[in-house]
């Protein structure tokens, strides 16, 4: 059989991966977007290595736009098969794949509106990568499963998804190849979470495999302590207060707003917090908070013994949640200090980056990074604390205090994955594939997997196909 990596390879975003076994069949784990440079972005997210048509089934690990963000292109481009996913994930894709398909019909008709109103000769009409209504079709294509119910998408094929302990919803994979008179089992770690992260269960350890493939976002790093998480927070939040600013959080609309209501929910219960507002500032997050709701057998055992004592912990007395675009425009003239949690996480789109314009050259403000950020985006240069930002197409001179927050990661660190993998039987383990990681957290990662005795540990490129 032979494996290709379409995606997420020296890079953290667009994470896709190709399985072709030897009975013809064609299997996708994951179908995500890349994220970057917007004409790479835009060249990659157009163009498949593979003939979509020809793809039967894919087996998806979690709902990040990263990693299922092309699913509806893919269904335009002539997937018939099936998605397989587990429960949770289903519930947040449904919202999420729309979200998306709506921003990219929105962007493509302000762009071609705006290129028209152009003097001088003009580009070809911009097309959204996917609508609606191919996001609507894509997702009769699913099929959701459990946690630790093995299942079989094709002959000869046995699937078992593991909690990954990175979002709700996220798994890791192995899958059961019946092959050449024996079995072969391939492992795709997902995105790994961190163990003792709130609300979602720790890391599931996979079974053993004849090959792995990892991701490796943190190779060569060690995040802050998760316990530090809250009062790290509380004392970011009191400080700002302090001088009158706003304090501004980018953060994924899926998992990581979610933490960080939870967070402060137990830290206004304890009367830790000023009596500010806090506003969640994301049609999405508020549908995804809702998901979240609806599936507490995610919850581990820590978040269930606290909603014996708070029934509603993404809720509090001073948090409120926003829809309306008129209401997100009302914070930016709103005077006070406030929280305002807001999508995007990297700030490449969505309502944070009208909050960045009116206030990142206010020295009061305070811009709280707390998750991954890729290279090329936004995100990146306030967190490098760059002097001068762009946000849409014009600079703007970075007065705001920047913080970042390493313990809220939802990716493990160099040690925490080196645990997760030590689990495995290295002695049958063939080779290792590093993805998710840009290059230089990839090779430290792969050496130090090399002192834990990992033989074969590969770090392949786009495009790159080996026979296992």
């Amino acid at each position: 059989m032979k494996l290709t990596f379409c995606g997420a390879a020296q890079t953290v975003t667009g994470s896709m991966h190709l399985l072709e076994l030897e009975s013809g069949h064609k299997i996708l784990m994951d179908c995500g977007l890349f994220q970057g440079r917007r004409d790479e972005a835009n060249h990659i997210n157009r163009t498949f290595l593979f003939n979509p048509a020809e793809i039967d089934v894919v087996l998806l690990s979690h709902a990040h736009i990263d990693h299922a963000g092309l699913l509806p292109k893919l269904w335009k481009d002539g997937f018939r098969g099936r998605v397989y996913a587990t429960h949770a994930t289903y519930d947040l894709c449904a919202i999420m794949l729309m979200d998306s398909a709506y921003i990219q019909e929105s962007d493509a008709a302000f762009l071609n509106k705006r290129n028209k109103n152009r003097r001088g000769p003009q580009g070809p009409e911009i097309v959204p990568l996917y609508t609606q209504g191919d996001t609507e079709e894509l997702l009769k294509r699913f099929v959701s499963v459990g946690y630790n119910a093995p299942f079989s998408p094709l002959p000869g094929l046995l699937v078992e998804y593991r909690d990954a302990g990175h979002i709700l919803g996220s798994a890791s994979m192995v899958l059961k190849i019946q092959e050449g008179g024996r079995e072969k089992r391939l492992g795709f770690t997902g995105d790994v979470g961190r163990p003792e992260r709130p609300i979602i269960r720790d890391p599931q350890t996979m079974e053993d495999c004849d090959w792995i493939i990892t991701e490796s976002t943190y190779g060569g790093q060690t995040h802050a302590p998760i316990t530090e998480t809250n009062e790290a927070l509380a004392d970011v939040i009191r400080n700002t207060a302090s001088r009158g600013g706003k304090i501004l959080i980018p953060a994924f609309a899926v998992g990581r707003t979610q933490e960080l209501v939870y967070a402060l929910d137990q830290l206004w219960n304890e009367g830790e917090l000023p009596r500010i507002p806090v506003y969640v500032d994301s049609p999405l997050a508020v549908s995804a908070t809702a998901v979240f709701q609806s599936h507490p057998e995610c919850y581990d055992e820590t978040t269930r013994h606290y909603l014996r004592e708070d029934e509603n912990p993404f809720g509090f007395e001073k948090l409120r949640y926003i829809r309306s675009v008129d209401q997100s425009k009302a914070l930016n003239t709103q005077r006070g200090s406030m929280v305002v949690i807001s999508a995007s996480g990297m700030c490449e789109a969505g309502r944070i980056l009208h909050h960045l314009r009116n206030n990142i050259s206010n020295p009061k403000t305070t811009v709280l990074m707390v998750g991954y950020c890729a290279e090329n985006t936004l995100g990146r240069r306030l967190i490098n604390k760059d002097s001068v930002v762009r946000i849409f197409g014009e600079e703007y001179l970075r007065k705001a205090e920047v913080v970042t927050l390493s313990s809220l990661s939802a990716h493990a660190d160099e040690p925490e994955l080196l645990d997760f993998l030590g689990k495995l039987d290295i002695d049958r383990l063939q080779q290792t594939f590093l993805v998710h990681g840009e290059l230089e957290r990839q090779q430290l990662l792969q050496k130090a997997l090399k002192t834990k005795c990992f033989k074969n540990v590969e770090i392949p490129v786009r495009g790159h196909s080996v026979i296992l």
